[in-house]
Formats: structure tokens, sequence, C-alpha cells
């Protein structure tokens, strides 16, 4: 079959090629390491399970069992409209290889996990995409499983509880953390559409924290960013070059790139280089303009980019974090019992929570029928399970402990971060269960504090997708792995005056997408004492964590008393 025309192909490659094109005899094809006979994929220079570098090709049968599924509702693409089924299988060769594709020819709602399907290749110029069905009754067997795979299950996935075996200890006794302290904070205005350009909100938000530091830019020798210039289109200003073309810093030091430690990585990164002396004062910011972005495209001023996409994904219409998200929410429904109000009493707390901050986006009450009646965006996903693209800054000092005891505001200081990654990077090949990047970060931090999870007094957590804020609930210890059904239950454990206040601010979900950077500039609100009729009472350790799919990090803060 040829597939309608517009859908979003593959850029072949060197590397690649074999994969996107092997279907013309159909057949599927993966990368094998000759020393183990693992395949391998996406395609490496090496093979990541015994290092060997004899790497060749192999036709594998063309059957796999299905992991996940997520019925798209909200994004339809030129050639393939929604509704469509974006799925992710697991190749019978070697279960460790699971491929994102579309699960055609059938009913979605005959779907289930754990079903056999069969490849079918749709041919679109010059590639044919592998798409897969369920399988024939008269399908020949399965092969064998390989008892002596590695992981322990079918799939051979670390189960959640071991993670933390992977943990690295402390290279020294002395942290980092120790000589580090947040001095400052601001935000621009917070809004939908606002029609501003996005460096002018960095540049207020800049000012803002600044001013609350007591400092002055000529104090600023450090500037740190995330994603930084020319990354994701909507989502930044342009980075520490346009920041310092606009204010004339000229920092000592300076930081900016998606490969760090989550959105709010920058605040990590900064706190890294005033502990090694390279900095005294870092300004760290955070920019969106997504919702001006989007109309802007709406309106033709913005030209969307076009042509052929790199990445494993886009091909099949699995165009967002919510394709992923969506089903690792699937499969901690089906493990451990989790419903959709399970994930809505997040979604109305971060709601109750930002009726009462004038800045958030959205204040108006939320039921939990409201919740379930909202448009579907994704199974099992609904509107209000989406946090809400919007335009503002926020930014962050990080300065030198010693130094911030002397300025305007008392300091919130650093207990312990969280970043070593245990966990696959890639979205569709690492945890099934909860978001990738977050058990991994979560026990890492942990290992950097003498506190444990009954200490906190608010948790700052990322919640882009409900389903996010969960996964963080669990990996950090505030309940079991498989516990936050009943953990979640009426939302009173996570209510202001709860077990864990949660996203006092309204998070994501309501007071609108910050990438993170949001929940640090709460986690100091709160610190402070200055969150007014949102305040946790006596808040002296929060939790702030940011990110997860790509790498993340997590933070503990604290008072000084």
């Amino acid at each position: 079959m040829t597939v309608p025309p517009g859908r979003p192909l593959p850029l072949l490659t060197l590397d690649n090629a074999f994969f996107w094109t092997s279907g013309a005899d159909g057949l599927l094809r993966f990368q094998e390491c000759g020393s183990c006979s693992a395949l391998i994929h996406p395609p490496q220079p090496v093979c990541r399970y015994c290092r060997g570098r004899a790497l060749g090709v192999r036709a594998v049968s063309g059957f796999a069992t299905l992991i996940g599924f997520t019925v798209n509702h909200r994004f339809s693409l030129p050639g393939l409209p929604a509704p469509y089924v974006v799925a992710q299988v697991a190749i019978e060769e070697d279960p460790r290889v699971r491929l994102t594709t579309n699960a055609v020819g059938c009913d979605p709602e005959s779907l289930e996990l754990g079903m056999r399907m069969e490849v079918v290749f749709e041919r679109a110029e010059d590639v044919w995409l592998p798409l897969f069905r369920p399988a024939a009754p008269d399908a020949p067997p399965a092969p064998p499983a390989d008892e002596e795979a590695p992981g322990g299950d079918p799939l051979h996935e670390t189960a959640p509880e071991e993670v933390r075996r992977y943990v690295r200890p402390m290279v020294t006794r002395e942290k980092f953390e120790d000589r580090v302290a947040i001095s400052g904070i601001g935000a621009s205005q917070i809004g939908r559409r606002l029609m501003v350009s996005p460096l002018s909100l960095t540049v207020r938000a800049c000012e803002r924290a600044v001013a609350d530091a007591g400092l002055t830019l000529d104090d600023i020798d450090g500037l740190s960013t995330y994603p930084g210039g020319g990354a994701f289109g909507g989502f930044a200003e342009g980075g520490v070059t346009a920041l310092e073309s606009a204010l004339g810093i000229r920092p000592t030091w300076h930081n900016g790139g998606p490969e760090t430690f989550g959105p709010g990585g920058s605040v990590i990164a900064a706190m890294l280089a005033v502990a090694g002396g390279l900095a005294r004062h870092v300004l760290c910011f955070r920019t969106l303009w997504e919702a001006t972005h989007a109309e802007q495209v709406r309106r033709g001023e913005i030209a969307p980019p076009a042509g052929r996409v790199a990445g494993w994904t886009a091909p099949f219409g699995a165009v967002s974090a919510a394709h992923t998200l969506a089903q690792n929410a699937q499969r901690h429904f089906h493990r451990y019992g989790t419903t959709r109000e399970t994930l809505g009493w997040i979604a109305l707390n971060q709601r109750a929570n930002a009726g009462l901050n004038p800045a958030a986006v959205y204040r108006d009450p939320m039921t939990m029928d409201d919740y379930l009646a909202a448009r579907t965006i994704t199974t099992p996903f609904g509107l209000y399970d989406c946090d809400v693209p919007c335009d503002g800054a926020i930014a962050v000092i990080v300065s030198a402990a010693d130094a911030a005891r002397d300025l305007a505001r008392p300091p919130v200081l650093v207990e312990a971060v969280g970043t070593q990654i245990i966990e696959r990077l890639e979205w569709d090949q690492s945890t099934l269960t909860h978001e990738p990047q977050v058990l991994g970060q979560a026990a890492h931090l942990w290992t950097r504090t003498s506190l444990r999870p009954e200490d906190v007094d608010v948790a700052l957590l990322y919640d882009g997708f409900t389903f996010n804020c969960l996964s963080w609930i669990e990996a950090l210890g505030f309940c079991g792995i498989g516990e936050a059904k009943d953990f979640l239950e009426g939302g009173k454990n996570i209510a202001r005056d709860g077990l864990l206040p949660l996203n006092t601010h309204g998070g994501q979900l309501s007071h609108g997408r910050t990438h993170g950077m949001g929940l640090v500039h709460e986690a100091v609100v709160q610190l402070r004492g200055d969150g007014g009729a949102r305040q946790v009472r006596d808040a002296r350790v929060a939790a702030v964590s940011s990110g997860g799919l790509t790498p993340s990090g997590v933070l503990l803060l604290r008072t000084e008393t």
C-alpha cells in the first residue's frame, strides 16, 4: 500500500536508511551485534549491552507484542487525520527493542496490551513505514523466550523499585550544594497570546530577579538558560546571546543548551559554576512564548518547519510528548489499577490552588465532572490533563551562600540535587510504567541528604501532564510505587493543608507552562513565607522537580533555620 501524501517522513541517513527502506521486500530489519546477538535500536556504532563493534543487519519475523497504545484525537497531520492509533510494540526476537508505530487494520476498541501484532508495510515515496496489525490466528508461533536475556521480565525492563540499585555513591563527603543559595526570583507577566517579544519578557523577569536580590546588573557575572538560542521554536527567546546583547552583562561564565538536568537544569548548572568559583551571582532564566508563536503560525505570520524529520516517532504521528506519556499512563493503569479519576485529583488540586494566585492563567473552579467531560486529547488524557501553553518568563539568581546572606532577602539554601541518568534516554525505549527520567533522578536525590520524604513540607513537581506529577510522587517516595491511586484519592493528601501540599501556585496545569522554572519560583515564594492566601504553614523544606522524558533534575531546597 501507499500512504497518502503529506505525512511526516523520516530523513534518510547512512545509519538509518537500511531500516526505513527494508520493507521493500516485506522484511523488517534491525541492527544486530555479532558478538552477543542483541538487536540494537536505534542504530548505534557500538552495542550498548556488550560494547562490541561487530555490527550487522538482521531480518526478523515481523511479529511483536503490543505494549502500549493511545488513540489520538487532538492532532491531525496531512495524510494522517485524527483519530489514529499511536502504538508501541516490542519485537519478539529481542523485546528490548521497541518501535513506535501505528496500529492499523483493527477497531481500536479491540486492542489489548500483550496481544500479538504483525508488521505490514506502507510505502511513502522512498520510505516503507512499518505499521502493525493484530496477528492472524494462523500466524507462525512466537520464538522461545531467551531466559538469559537481561532484565527479569518479558520486556527486560528494570523494575521501578530496583532503579535505586544503580545509583552511584557520592564522590566526596563535601557537597557543592552547601556552597550555594537562591538569592532572588522574578517573573514577567504570564498569559495567553500576549503578543509581545519573548526577549522583552525575559528582560522584565531578569530585572525583577536582580532587584529582588538587592543586586544590580553589574553584580551579575554568570548567565544560564535552557534550551538556549535557536532551539525549540516557540519555546525560547534566543538564549544567552540575546540577553547579553540586550543588557551588556559580560559574564565570566555562561551556559545554555537542552542536554542538561531538565528544563530547570540551568539552575543546577549555575550552582556548580558558583560552587566551583567561576561566578558569584548567576542569573538563570527561562522564557516561553508558545501561545503567541502558535497564534502567529495560525495567522500565517510564521511558517512551521517543513521537510523530512529526524527521529523515529513523527512519521507515525507521535508528534507530542502526550503520545508517549499517554502510553506510560495506560500501562500504569493496567499494572496498578490507576484510573482517570486518579489523574483528575491532580488537575483539581492545581486548579484550586490557581484560584488563589492572581498570576495564574486558569482560575475558574473545576469539578471532577468538568475534568471527566473535557474533550479527549489522546487517550487516556483529556484537555485538563495537559498544561496551559502561555507566554512568560521566569528568572532565578544563584549566588554563593556567603554572599547571599548579605543580600536583601533571606537565602533559600540547597540541601541536595538529583541528576543521575539510569533509564534509557530514548522515550519509547525507556521506562514503561512511569515517566522516563524520573525514577533515576529521584533515587539519586535521597543519597545526597539525610532528609527523607516525610521531611518535605511542600512539593513543586513537574506537571506538563497530570501523569508527570503522579510519576514524581511515586518516584520520590511520597507514596510507594503503584500506590498513587490510594494516596491521591479525594485529593486531601495533596491539598495545601494535606500531607504533601502540591503545586501551590496552580502548577503548569493551571498557572501556565513555564517549563519547570515556575516551580522553582514558587518553591522560593513558599520557603520565604510570601505565598499569601496559598501559603503553606511553616514551610521549611521544598522538593522541586524539573522535566522528565528529557534528562531531568530534582532539587531539595530549605530555609536556613
